[in-house]
């Protein structure tokens, strides 16, 4: 029976005997995510991190340095995120006085 992913532990990206280095050059550590390179590329480049290609495209991040690049994602989404969409929208009938 397969857990809730609340329940997983996320160590360590483990298959059957094979265990993922994080990507980020000059970081051995055990790799927690697996990410899109097409995704990712953007956001660990602007957050000063250097990462090893391969064939899949994909990246590996360690969990400080999946931390660092999350951080990094999300303070650059608040900036481009619309805000207030309707608020200056009025509506048919209704005048302002």
């Amino acid at each position: 029976m397969k857990l809730p992913k609340e329940l997983r532990d996320k160590n360590d990206l483990t298959r059957v005997g094979k265990v993922k280095t994080c990507s980020v050059k000059g970081c051995s550590e055990n790799a927690i995510r697996s990410l899109s390179e097409n995704t990712w590329k953007k956001y660990l480049e602007k957050a000063h991190l250097k990462f090893e290609e391969n064939r899949y495209h994909k990246i590996y991040l360690c969990k400080a340095h999946y931390n660092q690049s999350n951080k990094f994602r999300k303070s650059q989404e608040k900036i481009y995120q619309k805000k207030g969409f309707l608020e200056n929208a009025t509506k048919k009938g209704i005048r302002e006085y």
